[in-house]
């Protein structure tokens, strides 16, 4: 794991109090003093409603505190990893807001970078798949490549440090023995073409740029390698999976094609997305207003569809229901509608529960790690915006008392030239 939920759970918090900062320093600027500055005009006094709106959150009128507090945030913010495999991860991120959560689960699908592949230079394709079709495949198909250890292209010339190449050459030559007991009595036979047989090129482009003017060795291929992309990798750069089918091949068909990927964002473009998903859930809450006991209890249990409730023996040939397993309910109401004074469905808040789906670009723990980073740069960013903001502000109300102490004294001189008084009476 990149880091650990404690370093996790400080890196998120680090982040939400600078943000929150920000906030009050903005509004500070805006209004002359924060929240607490604003008045209502005539004798400076305190604008209860604007604070009152400020202190309770966008559901005062409903009389729920929505209000984030530093203090608060510090003490109650927790992350707790439930379940972390190589492919997908779940964790309750508690003590937050939901525009925090769903902060994170907009980054993750749209601005985590990975390497896709981005242009095919296609030298054969006699499959029955369109090239531009066949290119497409060739996009959506995980790669094992560290987005970290390359650049974002420019124009400038493909290079070991911002394109990975790839070569496909494969046929089907006729009468090879590629058969199913299927289609044996038809006679038929064809190649099914994986993606594992897509093979890295670490020296770079191999195929040659057409250009009359060069011959023989001058030749220019599309990538400009200064080095081997072996000296600088652990790995080889090759696929995620090496199973995924890309075409098939009948007698006599080929495909031999060259392909370049860069790294790039999933907003650009979905093969560039490091998740198959990613969303949270609030958590539920189960709660039994009054003790249901004996066929009631047991009927209840019967109904809810994932197993919420349990049965509990109280002796004497007595049983209740019990709330077993509250993470699993959907709220689908089933047992509101058998009992709907007894049994009440909610949701907390501030707990989410967050799971992630890795493409297999990155593993799920490292994609959150991304995230906060990228949140992180987003928050310093705004950061500097006000500051900047701030400053063009005072320099401008500088600019404009200057010109405008500037403007009353010509208008002063005009008149004292023409002796005319300042104030007529």
């Amino acid at each position: 794991m990149a880091l650990g939920a404690q370093e996790l759970r400080e890196k998120v918090r680090d982040i939400i109090i600078h943000s929150r900062n920000l906030e009050e320093e903005h509004n500070t600027h805006l209004g002359g003093g924060g929240a607490g500055a604003h008045s209502d005009g005539r004798d400076g006094s305190h604008n209860d409603v604007t604070e009152g709106f400020q202190y309770s959150g966008a559901f005062a009128a409903m009389g729920v505190d929505t209000s984030v507090s530093v203090e608060k945030f510090c003490k109650n913010f927790k992350i707790e990893i439930n379940r972390l495999t190589d492919e997908d991860m779940e964790f309750d991120m508690i003590g937050v807001d939901a525009s925090i959560a769903n902060a994170f689960r907009r980054i993750l699908i749209a601005e985590v970078p990975t390497m896709a592949i981005e242009k095919v230079f296609m030298v054969d394709n006699t499959s029955v798949i369109a090239d531009e079709v066949l290119s497409h495949r060739l996009g959506l198909i995980p790669l094992d490549a560290d987005p970290r250890l390359f650049d974002y292209i420019s124009d400038d010339v493909p290079n070991e440090r911002n394109t990975i190449v790839y070569k496909l050459h494969v046929s089907c030559e006729k009468g090879s023995q590629r058969l199913t007991a299927v289609y044996s009595c038809l006679q038929l036979s064809w190649l099914a073409v994986k993606s594992g047989q897509l093979e890295w090129l670490p020296e770079g482009s191999q195929l040659t740029m057409a250009s009359p003017a060069q011959s023989g060795d001058n030749q220019r291929t599309y990538t400009s390698f200064g080095q081997s992309q072996q000296n600088t990798s652990e790995r080889p750069l090759g696929v995620k999976y090496n199973d995924i089918t890309i075409a098939r091949l009948g007698p006599g068909q080929a495909i031999e094609l060259e392909a370049h990927a860069v790294k790039g964002v999933g907003k650009v473009h979905a093969k560039w997305s490091p998740v198959a998903t990613a969303w949270y859930r609030m958590l539920p809450e189960v709660v039994l207003l009054k003790e249901i006991k004996n066929g009631d209890a047991e009927e209840l249990v019967k109904r809810c569809p994932v197993n919420v409730f349990d049965i509990e023996d109280l002796g004497k040939g007595e049983k209740r229901a019990v709330v077993a397993k509250p993470r699993s309910c959907t709220l689908c109401r089933e047992c509101v509608r058998l009992a709907d004074d007894q049994v009440e469905l909610r949701r907390v808040r501030d707990h989410f529960i967050f799971t992630i789906e890795s493409t297999g670009a990155l593993p799920p723990e490292v994609l959150f790690t991304e995230a906060v980073k990228i949140l992180e740069e987003k928050c310093e960013r705004a950061f500097l915006s006000a500051q900047q903001f701030r400053f063009e502000g005072t320099a401008r109300d500088s600019l404009v008392k200057v010109v405008d102490d500037k403007s009353s004294r010509n208008k002063l001189g005009n008149r004292q030239n023409r002796r005319e008084p300042y104030l007529k009476l």
